[in-house]
């Protein structure tokens, strides 16, 4: 007997990647305070990996108790620039300073996906991506976020590594999956194993 999945997740890519490998999730947006969670976990000097857990479990959590009947994923990203985290940017011009920040150094992605049964977390997995950004000018940088905004807007290091974002990049060591939201090769060992329902 399949067992049913809902995503806690309003991001298209997650839905996508997760529809690809052959999975049918439901689909329903986790609305918590992630401002309110990343900032009390970084008084706590809490690490980028756990405050990406802690927002994925959050959103598991939050949902799994509307769907006890469901195995419900709850994903989230966060961005380690040299020990400061880095957020979605609120206009091009934060997106423009952003990018002149991480130009030409290496930053980390932590990407954490939670499943929560009968409301209560039962896997979890961070995947973690290691960054090198090309050496940008600030005209360079100024035309890709003129051409990307409405792409980038919603991503936490102002890029897409499916579209024009990967020119970049010089190197990056990690799992693809990762960088766009979801460390699906794991995900879907365990959705597999769970026997989790498909199309």
């Amino acid at each position: 007997m399949s067992v049913p999945m809902l995503l806690a997740s309003a991001s298209p890519i997650r839905a996508e990647l997760l529809r690809r490998a052959g999975f049918a999730p439901e689909i329903a947006n986790a609305r918590i305070d992630e401002g309110a969670i990343r900032e009390s976990l970084l008084a706590d000097g809490a690490p980028p990996r756990d405050i990406a857990d802690a927002l994925a479990e959050a959103k598991a959590r939050k949902i799994g108790a509307k769907h006890p009947d469901k195995l419900v994923i709850g994903c989230d990203q966060v961005l380690d620039l040299d020990g400061t985290l880095l957020s979605k940017p609120e206009s091009p011009e934060a997106a423009k300073d952003q990018l002149s920040r991480m130009q030409g150094k290496r930053h980390t992605l932590y990407s954490a996906a939670v499943v929560a049964e009968e409301g209560a977390p039962v896997w979890r997995h961070i995947g973690q991506v290691r960054l090198r950004m090309r050496e940008l000018d600030a005209a360079a940088i100024e035309a890709y976020v003129e051409r990307n905004w409405d792409s980038i807007r919603h991503t936490v290091g102002c890029y897409k590594i499916e579209e024009e974002g990967v020119r970049l990049f010089s190197a990056i060591d990690g799992d693809y999956f990762s960088v766009l939201g979801m460390p699906l090769i794991e995900l879907v060992n365990y959705l597999v194993l769970k026997g989790a329902d498909r199309p």
